[in-house]
């Protein structure tokens, strides 16, 4: 097991100033968070209780629809961490820790499709449906060279516009998309991943102390098994361990 430093006061000061741990959570990642509200579940709010209680503090939860809007409030000071995807447009004003899980991504196709590989999906004439601002969908952008991206809310949104426009794919995680695919049928998920999106924990950038910190609590929970736990005790499929 790594062991975890005690909490030195600089720390617990930038990480829970004045005895209270502002945690935002992105609401649209229904693996990690599995109910929402003002005192949600999942894994994502089990860490920030497991860090509040190491900093003796209170912990008060931030929810945003997607993570986009969480990452646009880091310089706003309306939270002190995030559990979001760690992507680099995200991190002029976030530092993230390590990784602690990743989650796959591919496309679904509807029943008849032509695209039966990741590959044939990024060709001309070729659109896909995603949500906006999801860390996938930023991996998208960078990468796709022909196919063009209809963006919408949130995954339920780009379900409806992937449906209603009859769109060649939807991009998402892959779990989510296991799930759409039953509402549809002959509907698939592409084996294989265009990407894995890495959900790591956030501070504002001018939070060194925590920030450090925040690298050995992520080595602990991904090795003690604590991580684990939270896994199975949610009954979260889809979600991968990350080990350092």
């Amino acid at each position: 097991m790594v062991a975890v430093p005690q909490l030195q006061d600089s720390v617990r000061a930038e990480l829970a100033p004045g005895g209270r741990l502002r945690a935002a959570l992105n609401y649209s990642n229904t693996l990690l968070i599995s109910t929402g509200g003002p005192d949600p579940t999942g894994v994502a709010p089990g860490l920030a209780r497991e860090l509040a209680t190491r900093a003796g503090a209170v912990v008060e939860f931030v929810g945003y629809a997607n993570a986009g809007l969480a990452a646009d409030a880091a310089s706003c000071d309306e939270w002190d961490v995030a559990f979001i995807g760690a992507e680099p447009q995200r991190a002029g004003e976030i530092t993230f820790s390590p990784a602690y899980v990743e989650i796959e991504a591919s496309y679904l196709v509807p029943a008849g499709s032509p695209l039966l590989r990741l590959e044939d999906v990024d060709r001309d004439g070729i659109h896909i449906a995603t949500a906006a601002r999801a860390a996938y969908t930023l991996f998208l952008q960078r990468t796709l060279r022909h196919a063009a991206l209809v963006e919408a809310e949130g995954l339920p949104g780009a379900f409806d516009r992937f449906v209603e426009m009859k769109l060649d794919a939807l991009a998402g995680l892959t779990p989510n998309l296991s799930a759409n695919a039953r509402k549809l049928p002959g509907a698939r998920v592409l084996e294989g991943r265009f990407t894995a999106v890495q959900q790591s924990i956030g501070v504002p950038t001018n939070r060194v102390a925590a920030a450090s910190y925040l690298k050995s609590f992520v080595a602990e929970i991904t090795t003690s098994g604590r991580l684990r736990n939270l896994i199975a005790q949610h009954r979260v499929d889809g979600l991968s361990v990350v080990r350092g």
